[in-house]
């Protein structure tokens, strides 16, 4: 049913469970989080993005944190919708930094320009997403939440594109869906019932302003210190 305005619902009306209790995946972030405080950091020491850290994503054009919850598409792939909000508490906005199954992303090694990561919704274990399904408002590219327990297949793997040699955190960067070519990206289109105001989220080729994003809110993972005290990137960590 289309509202007024630039304001629609999710096509077909489908709902997921908003009350299910949070995934393994979830639960195993979070306790991965307290056992391994001696390796956090709020990120004042840290101007780089690393792996195994949980972030929240802001488009910079249209400032909306990249957000998911079990609320499936009505049309399309009928997966798991992801949005943009406005809001900055919302815990449904943390995405955890992975690396894929053919390149691990080792806890607190930074991540490079040009890696090819995985960002694996917390609070529900699935990855970002996209395929040459058509996105309910503006007709681009769907973009939804995708797997389970934080893993799924090659098309939950994006490019960071960036500046320089590491994708810094006051940087505002741009992923490119590797398996298609795309770029994520708003612009600007809300749902109506059930996710009221929530930014249409979906891949685009060309970039532009639209597919600008920056790393905010966050825990961040600092990387291991060799017995020296000299900083050791290529020591093994278990993967976040």
């Amino acid at each position: 049913m289309q509202t007024s305005g630039r304001h629609r619902g999710l096509p077909g009306g489908r709902m997921g469970d908003l009350s299910r209790p949070v995934l393994p995946y979830a639960l195993q972030t979070l306790f991965l989080l307290l056992v391994c405080s001696c390796l956090l950091t709020s990120g004042t020491e840290l101007n780089f993005v690393t792996c195994g850290s949980v972030i929240k994503l802001l488009n910079t054009r249209h400032n909306v944190r990249l957000h998911s919850h079990d609320v499936r598409y009505g049309s399309g792939s009928g997966q798991q919708s992801v949005t943009g909000v406005t809001a900055v508490e919302d815990s449904n906005s943390y995405w955890s930094v992975r690396g894929t199954s053919d390149a691990l992303c080792h806890r607190g090694t930074p991540v490079k320009c040009g890696q090819t990561i995985r960002l694996t919704h917390v609070n529900t274990g699935r990855n970002l997403h996209s395929h040459y399904f058509t996105s309910p408002l503006s007709s681009n590219q769907e973009v939804s939440a995708f797997g389970d327990e934080g893993e799924g297949d090659h098309l939950d793997e994006w490019s960071v594109q960036c500046e320089g040699a590491l994708w810094r955190r006051e940087e505002a960067v741009r992923f490119r869906h590797k398996a298609t070519d795309a770029l994520l990206s708003v612009t600007g289109e809300q749902y109506g019932r059930p996710i009221h105001g929530q930014t249409e989220v979906h891949a685009m080729l060309h970039p532009s302003q639209h597919s600008l994003w920056k790393t905010m809110e966050g825990i961040f993972m600092k990387p291991s210190e060799s017995p020296a005290g000299s900083r050791d990137y290529s020591q093994r960590h278990t993967e976040f």
